[in-house]
């Protein structure tokens, strides 16, 4: 999906008005989805842990800062 993405050939060419653009909005978000219900349910959450932890030293430093 990623080269779909970037790739100037597109199922429905953009100069096509609205129907260009919308095999876009409605692919990528699709294959966004796809490729986070790819991800093993324990690899999510470590990841949303390790993020939460990451967000949460940052707010400490920008308020210890100013």
């Amino acid at each position: 999906m990623v080269a779909y993405a970037l790739s100037p050939v597109d199922l429905i060419p953009d100069f096509i008005p609205v129907l260009g653009y919308l095999d876009d909005l409605i692919i990528l978000p699709l294959s966004i989805l796809l490729a986070i219900k790819l991800i093993p349910a324990e690899i999510m959450a470590e990841c949303r842990s390790q993020a939460g932890d990451l967000f949460k030293d940052e707010k400490v430093l920008k308020e210890g800062g100013d």
